[in-house]
């Protein structure tokens, strides 16, 4: 969703920590949810990097890339081949090309949601009989090792921005998986969680300068005075840090 910010650059950047994140348990069971001759449809695709999660269970052509960002959506039809790009705004819930699909996937998607629109998705995919395979959606959670004082200020704050309107309506943010999961059962799925954390460190120094600014500058964005400082002290220990970034992975079948 371009509206969010979403970068082919930051994308790819991600991309491998997010691969190793993902419960195991949850993607296996999402590729057999599937079936012979349906279709996936990626929510939100970027450039495909869920299917490249899949690691060749669900071939290329049976992807459906769906997201607002056509530049995204070129990158993701030269990499998958005989995919299909579906240029869609994802505000129109109702509306969602369901026809077809066996699976609906998203990728670090809800918790830019609103409550409303999870609840919208869930009513649309129980009405088709269709599960949801969700994952990498941020909980809440943030360490380092070694910590510094304002560590705990710091993610309060992040998580305060998280919770903020991305273009459709005040987030899930940190709240996203629990609420899912809530809104899920309730409309008649099977929901089933696993823990999806991304794990840095000095192998992924590069992704880790970027988060810390990420953070940064939603912290200061709230009014975190600390945010500059913080950020600093940081930097200056990077290369003998180590990070610890909660994410939630949530498989939800219609019963």
């Amino acid at each position: 969703m371009s509206e969010m910010g979403f970068l082919p650059d930051w994308l790819d950047l991600r991309e491998p920590v997010d691969h190793a994140a993902r419960d195991p348990s949850l993607l296996a069971r999402a590729a057999e949810c599937v079936g012979a001759g349906k279709a996936v449809l990626d929510l939100g695709s970027g450039t495909g990097s869920t299917a490249r999660a899949f690691k060749g269970t669900v071939p290329d052509d049976a992807w459906h890339f769906l997201d607002t960002d056509e530049k995204l959506l070129h990158v993701a039809a030269r990499r998958h081949p005989g995919s299909q790009q579906i240029r869609f705004n994802l505000r129109n819930v109702d509306a969602l090309p369901l026809d077809g699909a066996g699976l609906v996937t998203a990728s670090a998607l809800l918790d830019l949601m609103p409550i409303s629109w999870i609840e919208g998705l869930a009513k649309r995919l129980y009405a088709a009989g269709l599960p949801l395979y969700a994952a990498l959606n941020y909980n809440g959670h943030m360490s380092w090792t070694p910590s510094l004082p304002d560590d705990a200020k710091i993610t309060s704050s992040f998580n305060i921005h998280q919770l903020r309107d991305k273009g459709i309506g005040r987030a899930t943010g940190p709240h996203a998986a629990s609420e899912a999961q809530r809104v899920f059962k309730e409309h008649g799925f099977d929901v089933v969680t696993g823990d999806s954390p991304w794990e840095l460190g000095a192998g992924q120094a590069a992704l880790h300068a970027e988060l810390l600014l990420g953070i940064r500058n939603a912290a200061a964005e709230v009014g975190c005075e600390t945010a500059d400082i913080w950020l600093d002290d940081r930097r200056a220990i990077l290369a003998n840090s180590t990070a610890s970034i909660g994410h939630t992975d949530l498989l939800a079948i219609p019963r």
